[in-house]
């Protein structure tokens, strides 16, 4: 049984890096794609742990190599997911969840018909400045710029399987795991991954109707 692929896209500063974090604490079924990108690492950022830090130039041989799924300019930078990865974990019966924006989402969905889209939303645009300035992390013409950009974002909402909106953590943590769970028990997902189950009943019920 291949794994399921989960994309969670969100405006910067809603809260999707918190709430991916606590579903990967509650779920270790769940194992995170880490992007590649372009940008500098911020304070406390790890390599190969948050994201695999990579040059422009190393970024762009990569893509003439065809090792990203998908790729995306964002505020300046560019990231990017590894297919390679992506299919080595499904094989594996892994699920995999990407953290992308809605340009990687479009591009994913156009390759892998079968991924669940959720949409992280702020429960108003002033939390989210309030959040974007409390983080202390950018400068007020940065979070200017990704204020803007978030309108744009979410005018993307309606491309998306689910919307959770972050008002409250826990009730938010909540509804992601809920949305993980409920994928996991689609019919489609469990006639694959219970095929054995399935056909020794189809076979008892043969065996029953010919006495």
């Amino acid at each position: 049984m291949k794994g399921l692929v989960f994309m969670v896209c969100a405006p910067s500063g809603a809260g999707k890096t918190s709430l991916v974090q606590e579903l990967l604490r509650r779920d270790p079924r769940v194992h995170l794609s880490v992007s590649h990108t372009t940008r500098a690492p911020r304070s406390g950022e790890q390599d190969g742990s948050d994201y695999h830090f990579v040059s422009p130039a190393a970024f762009e041989a990569m893509v003439e190599r065809g090792e990203f799924l998908e790729s995306a300019h964002v505020h300046g930078n560019y990231y990017a997911t590894s297919q390679t990865w992506i299919e080595q974990q499904r094989q594996a019966g892994h699920d995999v969840l990407l953290e992308i924006d809605w340009q990687g989402a479009q591009q994913v969905r156009k390759l892998m018909s079968d991924t669940i889209g959720i949409f992280i939303l702020p429960p108003s645009m002033e939390s989210l400045q309030t959040r974007l300035t409390g983080r202390g992390q950018d400068s007020g013409e940065i979070i200017a710029r990704r204020l803007a950009a978030a309108r744009g974002e979410i005018a993307h909402v309606a491309e998306f399987d689910y919307v959770i909106i972050n008002l409250d953590f826990a009730e938010a943590a909540d509804d992601l795991s809920s949305v993980v769970r409920a994928s996991r028990l689609r019919a489609s997902a469990q006639l694959t991954r219970h095929s054995d189950l399935i056909n020794s009943w189809n076979q008892t019920s043969h065996g029953a109707n010919n006495r």
